[in-house]
């Protein structure tokens, strides 16, 4: 089904992909410096889910709409980038707490966190161009399972940056957990959170088109 001499390519391609540092892994570094290792596993988790969104276009064609309309492609860019430069922003202007509250800060729900994740990456058009542009080198075009091809190939993708996104969450996540023994980290961390996805979000916004 697969050219057999691709295949090796492809699983190095995706690996060093995977492992360059790009939006998503910001994002999930973020939340682990923020909330902690499980925040940052949920978050790449709505990450993985995002993508499973680019998969499916890439398959059905949607991804082609996305790359050849100018219009479109910043629309759905901005839209994106404005969402993480909201999320920021509310993290940066949020009222600083006394020493007593820090100690209670109410913690991003699970479900709102894999909600973000997603929505960071399902807005990044640039993930739907990716998926178009690569996986197609992959695949063996006289096939009749060209869309199976695409699915195989795009879900170890997915799989296999998850898996990174985890680690990565780990790690930091680790290293912090002494940070929050203190309690003026508490003051900090929302704001350090905030810089970093309005950063992202503005490096989004302001990236060219192609």
């Amino acid at each position: 089904m697969f050219p057999s001499n691709q295949i090796p390519v492809f699983f190095v391609a995706a690996l060093l992909l995977n492992l360059a540092p790009g939006n998503d892994m910001i994002y999930v570094a973020s939340r682990a410096v923020s909330q902690g290792t499980n925040a940052g596993i949920v978050s790449a988790l709505g990450v993985f889910a995002g993508c499973l969104v680019h998969i499916g276009a890439a398959i059905m064609g949607l991804s082609i709409i996305i790359a050849r309309s100018a219009v479109l492609f910043e629309a759905v860019k901005l839209v994106g980038a404005a969402y993480l430069v909201y999320l920021g922003s509310r993290a940066l202007f949020r009222k600083i707490r006394t020493p007593e509250e820090i100690r209670f800060v109410p913690s991003t729900g699970r479900m709102k966190l894999f909600r973000q994740g997603a929505a960071t990456n399902i807005l990044n058009p640039k993930v739907a161009i990716f998926f178009l542009s690569f996986l197609p080198q992959f695949v063996n075009p006289a096939s009749p399972y060209v869309k199976l091809q695409l699915l195989t190939l795009g879900l170890w993708f997915d799989v296999q940056g998850t898996f990174v996104l985890i680690i990565v969450a780990h790690l930091i996540g680790r290293t912090t957990v002494f940070l929050k023994r203190n309690p003026r980290f508490w003051e900090w961390q929302e704001k350090i959170t905030g810089i970093v996805l309005v950063s992202l979000g503005l490096r989004m916004a302001f990236s060219p088109n192609r």
